[in-house]
Formats: C-alpha cells, sequence, structure tokens
C-alpha cells in the first residue's frame, strides 16, 4: 500500500501567535477555537462566511470543549466558563481553580467536565449543577491531559509523574481502576509535546504517545500494551486523534508532519507537511478535519482522506488494534445456529405464478413490474389501488403485507439460537498483550510469547532437581499444551491452509528420538487437549474423540454424543469428555459429561448432567492427585464427583465453597481464585486481586486452601457479637461430612484398584478419624444438657467402628457428664452391635 502525499492547503489566521485549540460539536455543524486573545470564534461548516466572534472573554485560553448546546474554556487565570451556542452568549462559570487550567474533557453526555490544572486535583464538574464536584487525588503531580471513554463510565488522566491514570465513574465516587507506568513520558504541563491517552470508539483500548516517539495501544481491560503505531515521527508527538469509526489514526509532530495511519495494520497511508500543529480534530461525520498550530492558525480540511483510503471512513465501527483480539478469537464449537424450524429465507425470491387466467399470465413478461402503470387513481385513500404483493396478486391493504416464505408451513423469520457452552482448556488463560498462559498445574507452568511471526514457548517446572527447564521457538504457534512428570503435550489450531498438528515431548527417553507430531485431518480444530500417565486425549470441533497412546500410536477414535465439544481431563486410563446437551428452560445448553475407562473399553458415567447452578460456567475441570472428577465453577465452588465408578451412582459434591472463606468474612477484600489443582486434602489455587480474571505474569506465588463443604452459613465476627461463645458443633458437623466424603471416596479407589497395603491403612486411618469427629460431636451434645439426648444418641449410631472401642469410649463420655440413661441406651446399642442386631429401630 503506498503512502500518499497531500498538497499543502492555507491557513486561516484565527488567534494570536500561542497554542491554540479547537474542537468541534457532536453533530458537527459547528468548530470552536480559542487561543491566547480574549475572542473565540465559532466557525460554522458547510459555510463560507466569516466565524462568529464572541468577545470580552478571558485571556490566555488552554482548553475548550463543546456539546451541541454549549462549550466550555479554560484559562490560565484558572476560570472555567460556559458559554451558550445558541446565544453566543457568556453562561457561568462552571468552577474556579487557583493555578493554570491545562484540559478540559466533556463526557458523551454532556453533563459532567473534567478539568485538569496545575493543582494535584482533578474535578469534574457537573455542567447543570456546578455545587456538584467529584475529586481524583490519586495523582501525585499535575495532570496535564483529560479524556472520556465513549460510554463515560471511565476518565483517563495523563500525569506529569509519566503514569496514566484510569478511574471508574460507575460509581459513586470515582474509583482508581488501574495506573499504566512505563507507557507516556513525564511532560510538564505547559510543554508542546503531548503525553494525551485517547481512547478508541469502541471503548476497550486507549492510545498514548511513548518516550520513543511512537503510539502504543493498551487494553483497557488488563493494562497491557497491544499494537503500536512506531516509525513515523522524527520529533515529539504533538497531537493525536482517532478517527470517529476508529478505522484511522492521525498523529501530529514536531518535525512537522501530520501522519494518517490505518487502525489494522499500523501502516502510514498519508504524510500531510504543517509545521507547529498542536491540536487536531476529525469531523463527527464528514470527510473532514481540523487542526491549530502555535502560530494561531486553523486549517479545515474538506475531504481530508484522499479518495484511494476515504472508503476506511465509511466503515462501521472498527475494533481496536489487539494483538490477540477477544472478540475476534473463533472457538473450536462453531457449528451452524440451531434453529427453532424457521429455514434461511433468501433476500430475492422468485414471484409467485398467477393463476392461467389471471391479468399478469396472459399478459406475459410485458404485465410484469409494471408498478406504476396502474391507471386507477386511489385519490381517496380508499385501497383499492395497491399494487400487487409478493405472490402477483392485489391484496387487501388492512391485512397487512404477506411474508413471502417459499415452504409449505409458513415458519417466523427469526431464528432463535439457544445459549451454549464455549470449549476451553482447562489451566489455560487468554492472551493477554501478547503473552499468554497454556498450561498451570503442581508440575509447573508452560507460557507463549507472540513475536508476530512466531512464538517462544518456555516451559518450566517447580521441581528443577527432577526436570530441567526448556524453552523453543515455535513457527508452529500452539495455543494448547499439557505438562505432567512425563512429558509436555502441545496443540496448534489450523493456520494459512495447514491442518492443526499435536505434538508431544517426553521429558526422558532412552531412545536418541521419541518426540512425535501428528496432523489432524483437513478442516479439524482442536478445541482441548488432556495427557495421563497413560494416554493422550484430543477432541475437536467435529466433535471427535481422539485418544492416542504415549507414543503417537492411534489407540481410539469416537465421536461423542454430546456436541459441541466442550473440554476434557484425563487420569491414568480414565478419560472425561464434556460436552453441550439438550436445551434446558433458561435457554441455555445442560452440561454433559462421559467416563470412561480405555483399557477396559468400559463407560463408568454416560451422559450425565454437570451440576451447575442457573448461569454459571465451569472454569476448570480435572482430577484429584487420588483419581478423582472436579470441576471448579464461576461462582467459585468446588465440587468432586463421588461414586463416579458406578454407573448411574455418580453425584457432585460441594468440597469448597471460596466466597464463604473466613479471609473473605469482614467484607474488606475484593479477590477471587484461580484453579490449579487438588492435591493432598487442598485446594491450591491463584489468589487474584484488583479485579483480575486471570493470572499474569510475573508467575504468581500458589495458594492452598482446606476443604470446608458448606454445610452452615457463616459464623458472625467476634466483634459483631461480643462474648459469642465457639460453634464447635457447626465445625464439627462440617469436619464429620467431609471426612465421611474423603471416606467414601477412598473406598471407591480402594474397590476398584489394587489395593496396597499402605492404602489399606490410610483407609482404616480414615475410618477412625471418622468416628473421632463423631466422639466429639456427642461430647458436645452431652455439655449441652439431657434435651440434646436423642442426637446424642443418634450420632453414636453413625459410628462405624467394627472393634466396639468406640461406642464404649461414647459410654464413658455419656457417662462423665452423668447423663445415666443415654449411657445404658449406647451400652444397650453396643450388644446389638455385636449380636449383628443394630439395624433395628432404637
Amino acid at each position: 500500500m503506498t503512502t500518499v502525499t497531500q498538497h499543502r492547503l492555507r491557513g486561516r489566521p484565527a488567534h494570536p501567535a500561542g497554542p491554540t485549540f479547537l474542537t468541534y460539536t457532536p453533530n458537527g455543524r459547528k468548530l470552536v477555537t480559542a487561543g491566547s486573545n480574549n475572542v473565540i470564534r465559532v466557525y460554522t461548516i458547510g459555510s463560507d462566511g466569516e466565524p462568529t466572534n464572541i468577545d470580552d472573554c478571558q485571556e490566555n485560553n488552554t482548553a475548550v470543549a463543546a456539546s451541541n448546546e454549549f462549550f466550555i474554556t479554560g484559562s490560565e487565570d484558572g476560570t472555567v466558563c460556559i458559554y451558550s451556542l445558541e446565544t453566543n452568549q457568556y453562561e457561568k462559570m462552571l468552577t474556579r481553580c487557583s493555578l493554570p487550567i491545562r484540559d478540559i474533557a466533556l463526557s458523551p453526555d454532556g453533563l459532567w467536565a473534567a478539568v485538569a490544572s496545575d493543582e494535584l486535583t482533578v474535578k469534574i464538574v457537573n455542567t447543570r449543577d456546578s455545587d456538584r464536584i467529584l475529586f481524583l487525588r490519586h495523582q501525585p503531580k499535575p495532570t496535564k491531559h483529560l479524556s472520556f471513554d465513549p460510554s463515560g463510565s471511565y476518565l483517563a488522566a495523563s500525569c506529569t509523574d509519566g503514569i496514566v491514570y484510569i478511574y471508574s465513574l460507575s460509581t459513586e465516587e470515582p474509583e482508581l481502576e488501574r495506573k499504566v507506568d512505563g507507557l507516556i513520558r513525564a511532560v510538564e504541563t505547559d510543554a508542546e509535546a503531548s503525553s494525551k491517552a485517547i481512547w478508541h470508539p469502541d471503548g476497550r483500548a486507549f492510545a498514548a504517545p511513548t518516550s520513543t516517539r511512537d503510539i502504543a495501544v493498551v487494553s483497557r481491560g488488563d493494562g497491557e500494551r497491544q499494537r503500536t503505531f512506531s516509525g513515523g515521527h522524527m520529533g515529539d508527538v504533538t497531537a493525536l486523534t482517532w478517527s470517529p469509526n476508529g478505522a484511522l489514526l492521525m498523529t501530529a509532530g514536531a518535525d512537522r508532519k501530520i501522519l494518517v495511519w490505518e487502525t489494522q495494520t499500523q501502516k502510514i497511508l498519508a504524510r500531510y507537511d504543517y509545521a507547529n500543529v498542536i491540536n487536531l480534530v476529525w469531523h463527527p461525520h464528514e470527510n473532514m478535519a481540523s487542526f491549530a498550530t502555535s502560530d494561531g492558525e486553523v486549517y479545515i480540511y474538506a475531504d481530508f482522506v484522499s479518495p484511494e483510503f476515504a472508503p476506511l471512513l465509511e466503515k462501521t465501527l472498527q475494533p481496536a488494534p489487539f494483538i490477540h483480539d477477544p472478540l475476534g478469537e473463533v472457538s473450536g464449537n462453531a457449528r451452524k445456529p440451531i434453529t427453532s424450524g424457521a429455514k434461511d429465507i433468501p433476500e430475492t425470491r422468485t414471484r409467485r405464478r398467477g393463476t392461467p387466467d389471471s391479468l399478469d399470465e396472459i399478459l406475459g413478461s410485458e404485465g410484469e413490474g409494471r408498478e406504476e402503470d396502474d391507471f386507477v387513481i386511489d385519490d381517496d385513500g380508499a385501497g383499492y389501488a395497491l399494487g400487487v404483493n409478493g405472490f402477483g396478486k392485489r391484496s387487501n391493504g388492512h391485512f397487512g403485507d404477506i411474508d413471502v416464505v417459499d415452504t409449505k408451513r409458513r415458519a417466523t423469520y427469526q431464528t432463535w439460537k439457544p445459549r451454549i457452552h464455549s470449549s476451553f482448556q482447562p489451566g489455560s488463560t487468554p492472551w493477554r498483550g501478547n503473552r499468554k498462559y497454556l498450561c498451570l498445574n503442581l508440575v509447573g507452568f508452560v507460557w507463549t510469547v507472540d513475536q508476530d511471526t512466531h512464538h517462544t514457548v518456555t516451559v518450566e517446572f517447580y521441581d528443577r532437581e527432577y526436570h530441567r527447564d526448556f524453552h523453543f521457538t515455535d513457527p508452529y504457534l500452539y495455543d494448547k499444551a499439557c505438562l505432567n512428570d512425563n512429558g509436555a503435550l502441545f496443540s496448534c489450531p489450523p493456520v494459512n491452509g495447514n491442518p492443526a498438528i499435536v505434538f508431544y515431548r517426553p521429558h526422558e527417553t532412552w531412545t536418541v528420538r521419541s518426540d512425535w507430531r501428528t496432523q489432524l485431518p483437513a478442516g479439524e480444530d482442536v478445541t482441548s487437549i488432556s495427557l495421563s500417565d497413560s494416554y493422550i486425549i484430543v477432541t475437536t470441533n467435529t466433535n471427535y474423540v481422539r485418544v492416542y497412546t504415549l507414543y503417537g500410536t492411534p489407540f481410539r477414535v469416537h465421536r461423542q454424543k454430546s456436541s459441541p465439544t466442550v473440554t476434557c481431563a484425563s487420569w491414568r486410563d480414565y478419560i472425561l469428555t464434556m460436552g453441550n446437551g439438550p436445551v434446558g428452560a433458561d435457554g441455555s445448553t445442560k452440561l454433559l459429561y462421559t467416563i470412561e475407562n480405555v483399557r477396559r473399553d468400559e463407560v463408568c458415567q454416560s451422559e450425565d448432567v454437570v451440576a451447575l447452578e442457573d448461569d454459571t460456567e465451569i472454569k476448570s475441570v480435572f482430577f484429584s492427585d487420588t483419581g478423582d472428577p472436579c470441576i471448579y465453577d464461576s461462582t467459585g465452588v468446588l465440587l468432586v464427583l463421588q461414586h463416579w465408578r458406578t454407573p448411574g451412582q455418580a453425584r457432585w459434591v460441594p468440597l469448597l465453597d471460596t466466597k464463604l472463606l473466613d479471609r473473605l468474612a469482614s467484607g474488606k477484600k475484593e479477590e477471587t481464585y484461580w484453579p490449579v489443582a487438588v492435591a493432598q486434602d487442598k485446594f491450591h489455587c491463584i489468589i487474584l486481586k484488583g479485579g483480575d480474571k486471570y493470572p499474569y505474569f510475573p508467575r504468581p506465588l500458589l495458594s492452598e486452601f482446606d476443604f470446608k463443604i458448606p454445610i452452615a452459613g457463616a459464623e458472625p465476627r467476634k466483634e459483631d457479637v461480643e462474648d459469642a461463645p465457639p460453634n464447635d458443633g457447626s465445625r464439627l458437623e462440617e469436619s464429620f461430612v467431609r471426612n465421611s466424603l474423603s471416606l467414601s471416596l477412598m473406598e471407591d479407589l480402594l474397590a476398584s484398584t489394587t489395593a496396597t497395603h499402605t492404602q489399606r491403612v490410610d483407609l482404616t486411618r480414615q475410618e477412625i478419624e471418622v468416628d473421632k469427629v463423631l466422639l466429639q460431636l456427642l461430647n458436645v451434645e452431652c455439655r449441652e444438657g439431657e434435651e440434646r439426648g436423642m442426637k446424642a444418641l443418634e450420632i453414636v449410631s453413625l459410628m462405624k467402628d467394627p472393634t466396639g472401642k468406640m461406642i464404649e469410649a461414647a459410654g464413658k463420655v455419656a457417662g462423665r457428664y452423668g447423663r445415666n440413661v443415654l449411657e445404658d441406651k449406647i451400652r444397650k446399642l453396643a450388644e446389638k452391635r455385636l449380636t449383628g442386631m443394630d439395624d433395628e429401630v432404637l
């Protein structure tokens, strides 16, 4: 694409030499300019007449902003004034600062004006009620530039300390959402060089000049750099602005150049030679731009973009230039939309043929399409002269238009699509800037960096004595990975006509080369992958489940019943696959799972429902260190699958509700958790703070939490309830349920495998642990009083002790508190246990 150098336009003397500022009204009808004198000029766009002068204004104006009804100016004497565009007269003073004004930003609705001055505090003043003022106080130095995002929910403040402060205005008081450091350079408030952060029209990112005279785009969501417009200016950037649809970026520099860039390619489309340009703006609707110089001149440039590139301005709203656009990433579960019986109706249809004796049929082709030849004039509005309808007939007007549908049964035009669960790779994060994690677990982590032409992949381990970290250049652009003690598994999507690839690299081998790579059939994309000690599992967008051995031998291929596929996980010989099932009453598909033993070719659970709340998504799925399937959902609940080896008996049991953690009881902490693993009876995760949804670099530390099954509500805090007795009963009840669950999972494991001596000892220890908790719970009930005797006896009956020692200890506990009746009943229960009659009703 060639760069166009434009002819030079003559400027209009608007103000004396000095900083000059200008802005269009949102409707594009007027252009307001302000400069170093006490006259403000209002130009009417499309008129060749002289501009309207508003005299007796403040001198040395330093900022101007406009709505369709009024405009606001700020000056070096610290005053901010409102002027009417209807009367072209002064209306009122909006606010006043003790130091010079440096910038004014008007919210999209025109209700709030943000004012930056040489003071440390930024004011946000209501334009209708100047007594309503919000303050931004986090900047340690004066603020040079301000800008609202297109929704008016965020404000970017470019401070002279070289940091961009992003404030959220969606709450009653502004909240500092993020500091973006290292983007702009420290620029004094009166310098001509710009450090302004300008929001892209789609509101997801903003751009700002860097210290290297480039323009960098930063994501609003995570504050990471995206694309960069580089190599354009040889001097400091003095002004920049997006086109109204975001397709073009215009910048001016101290190198006497104005450049027009294409947003998506970051290429220069046109160069203009104009010196001392310090402010520039696009017309809101036309191919027109205006800019002002420090010489007091104003340029109104019609047909600013050449005809070759003008179609870019006619496009709809264009996306911000992300390295990996979240809106542009297509998941692997894309398929033809499901409809409710309605068929796609083409815009152009063949007209229905008339009856053999119809006038149109008799006249033939000469009588067709002559809608203007109706000889009857409907001069009284009765409707009898209406033209033919879509069926070639004249219709009664009061029936309305007849839909033309070329089907035997009339179907509705609107097609209905169910909400489906998108596919995802467990342990993987989205792109953030040019980096993303491909895998995060207890073995290590895999991350990749986008280098434009290729990726670089790094694999690091927690135990570096057992494994060695490695790093390699990735020309295949792998986007998914799995990692365990045996090896690392990668997959890449089909790109540029090349098929999707699965790549496995073992950590150790006794041969020269043992890694392998295989290609999937054309048109097939990987939706998720999983790696166990025995097999490699790959699910695809064609709903195939492909199983390979660790060294690349295809072992099994089958099509998943529930589709589109969502994700998969594996442990030893077991694989778990998830997919979308039937549509529920809320319009969302039910998430179904299947568990099978690949080696035995047995299905443990077939198309069972994943227990999720309404409007809840699954965040991760994995097997625990003992081989039990676990899921973590978007509400922060960790669940484990119990009795999953027995067909039809599986159920999801909550292990932990992170919203009920003690660390969140005060309500002062706002944090979420990224699931990593379930191991050693603990939940291992990464704590996310500051509204983050995914972990980022540098590598975060792992945290672990004990399981706590949600049995009862949160206990009151000590500071809320004075002298509150400890709720031992509730704590022990939760401990009993949790230990009973652990015992059940262990019994299922030992029943399906050849138990080792250590496992049998652990099972016995777990049974004793359950009885110990029941014994402590019995102690609490006996301490409460005689009226709790029925529950106390019930607790004793729950003991699993085969030797009778625990029940004997229970009798002693009852005797210690003088519960003689209870002690006698416990003794009778023990006798029934010995005689095998313990199932009788007590």
